[in-house]
């Protein structure tokens, strides 16, 4: 412990009353938990690196190069190739009229001149179609009948594009509807409004979410997951942002809860796959779990940081075996190492991780007990990897998360349960659209397409 458990040894605390004695145990293990907790980091805790200041992490381990920064001498040029002569929007022709020595005329043509492309944005103007809807007079009973708008043509003023654009202003590229409105009019030349930015966010969500729901109900068929979840707020009330991963889409869900209630609702009792996630309870239910090694590894390294020389010693211990996990497992992701060796060369770790989870079990000590006899207990999640082809971290899910986790802190959540639609809709498309190498922009443009047509919404689910 610190300088006061330096002072106040088990002599001095044996020659206490027993109601002081038991008053100073829990005293010193109320210091020693603050004292833990001053130690946490991002490297030993689950907090987000974003919570540490940049100055305030460690030193690195090796010497810092004396190169200097940017490109080094002798490196290849890199620069950006030129387009064929034909693909160019406009070529001119540049001659020279005069020797540049002595000044004497000059003509003809060169067979291969130099070439010099200059890329430059066009005038950015809307493009505003007019659809004038005659009223005409039956000449037989005199009952006027006016012209429908065109299929796929939207009652409101905003197109297809401008409607897909602006959600991607708002999810991807994480503006606010102001500044969503300000992009429009200062840029695009397009006249636009907070409210009218609200409004084109309710098309966006309306167009997307049948493709949303057709992807949460095929959750339950997926033979393993990446699940995690992050706080966030609705309305000012506390909320929570799931994200579960599958091999070729991600699913995001904003919920009031971070029970398991919300895995009943959304994985259903079909789901038979594998979860890989940290060790938070609410999985428990589901049975089979790949717990993830890289928040066991910061675990570990919390004990080799603690100040007590039994917990330091586990840590250690453990922490060895993490890092010869990670690097066969590294390996085995390389292609150089199969599953099956894989599995035989993380044998010896696996006994020895629980040989050690038994040693902090059996010593008695208050805080490596609870953690040991969890992590024994369940063991088997520890090694699920080994059977079945799923990876030991679930850091594909942390991955997902971190666009979103940057947005709320930008937004600070959404103001109701419209604006949580379209958060969960939008990451969604957006994640899924990268898994599968999708052109995001076009495919919200179709589905806005899709929804003013009242026409199938395009799918997200991959083609098999």
């Amino acid at each position: 412990m610190g300088s006061m458990a330096l002072k106040i040894t088990e002599e001095l605390i044996a020659r206490q009353p027993p109601e002081a004695q038991a008053i100073i145990r829990v005293l010193l293990a109320k210091i020693q938990e603050l004292e833990d907790r001053l130690r946490q980091s991002p490297r030993n805790s689950s907090l987000p690196p974003s919570t540490e200041h940049p100055h305030a992490k460690p030193p690195r381990g090796k010497p810092a190069a004396r190169r200097k920064p940017g490109g080094q001498p002798g490196h290849a040029k890199h620069q950006r190739p030129l387009l064929p002569t034909e693909q160019c929007d406009r070529t001119e022709s540049v001659k020279p009229t005069a020797c540049r020595r002595c000044g004497s005329p000059l003509s003809g043509c060169d067979p291969a001149p130099l070439r010099h492309q200059v890329w430059e944005l066009p005038e950015i103007k809307p493009r505003v179609t007019e659809y004038q809807r005659h009223r005409l007079t039956c000449p037989c009973c005199g009952e006027t009948t006016c012209a429908a708008l065109p299929p796929g043509v939207p009652e409101g003023q905003s197109g297809p594009r401008l409607v897909a654009f602006a959600g991607l202003l708002m999810a991807y590229f994480r503006q606010s509807k102001r500044r969503t409105a300000l992009f429009l009019q200062a840029l695009c030349n397009q006249p636009c409004c907070p409210a009218l930015a609200v409004k084109m966010q309710a098309q966006v969500t309306a167009a997307l979410r049948p493709a949303y729901e057709d992807l949460v109900r095929q959750l339950p068929a997926q033979p393993q997951l990446g699940a995690d979840e992050s706080p966030t707020k609705e309305g000012g009330r506390k909320a929570w942002l799931w994200t579960f991963v599958a091999g070729l889409f991600t699913v995001f869900a904003v919920r009031g809860t971070r029970a398991a209630t919300v895995l009943t609702e959304l994985l259903t009792a079909d789901f038979a796959g594998v979860v890989i996630c940290d060790r938070a309870k609410m999985y428990w239910a589901l049975g089979r779990l790949q717990w993830c090694w890289a928040h066991l590894q910061r675990d570990f390294q919390a004990l080799a940081d603690s100040e007590d020389g039994v917990v330091k010693r586990l840590g250690h211990d453990l922490l060895r075996q993490a890092r010869a996990l990670f690097r066969h497992w590294s390996r085995c992701r390389d292609g150089t190492l199969s599953r099956v060796g894989l599995k035989e060369e993380l044998a010896p770790v696996r006994r020895a991780v629980e040989d050690l989870l038994l040693r902090g079990l059996c010593s008695g000590h208050p805080r490596l007990v609870g953690m040991c006899s969890e992590l024994y207990d369940h063991r088997q999640w520890l090694w699920a990897f080994l059977e079945v082809e799923v990876e030991p971290t679930n850091n594909a899910s942390e991955r997902a998360l971190r666009h979103a986790v940057i947005w709320r802190k930008l937004s600070f959540g959404t103001q109701s349960q419209g604006g949580s639609r379209f958060v969960e809709t939008m990451l969604t498309v957006i994640e899924t659209c990268r898994q599968q190498s999708r052109n995001v922009f076009a495919y919200i443009t179709a589905a806005v397409e899709a929804h003013f047509a009242h026409t199938p919404t395009p799918s997200l689910l991959p083609e098999v």
